[in-house]
């Protein structure tokens, strides 16, 4: 039954920067892991992200470790990711998660619920 909604995607230069929110209602943000999955064109979706209930662990994949930053602010009921060092690679529709079953990292089955997506486009 939680609602997610992404914001902040849009067309960057490589090198630039871009952050990204989603904001969930509907059920109690807090009890939920939270994640940032994207789907380049003609690839696999892939988990970019992940951070457990309290933030207390967070998970990275290889290819953006160190540039990419997840947060939550569960007073504001929204997870953040913030994204330097963008590359065109990284051009993809980006989509928010949630999960009851915990953890940082999780792949699509244990999805709870999706949000719609945003557009990231990363220029050369």
């Amino acid at each position: 039954q939680v609602q997610l909604v992404e914001s902040g995607g849009g067309l960057v230069q490589a090198g630039g920067s871009l952050r990204l929110s989603c904001t969930s209602s509907g059920r109690i943000f807090s009890n939920y892991a939270m994640g940032w999955f994207r789907q380049a064109p003609g690839k696999e979706r892939e988990l970019v992200t992940g951070i457990s209930w309290n933030g207390g662990t967070t998970y990275y994949a290889a290819s953006v470790k160190g540039r990419f930053t997840i947060s939550r602010d569960n007073a504001k009921n929204t997870v953040y990711l913030q994204m330097d060092s963008l590359e065109p690679e990284g051009t993809a529709n980006y989509y928010c998660a949630a999960t009851l079953k915990g953890g940082s990292y999780f792949t699509e089955i244990r999805v709870d619920q999706w949000g719609k997506g945003t557009l990231v486009t990363v220029s050369s």
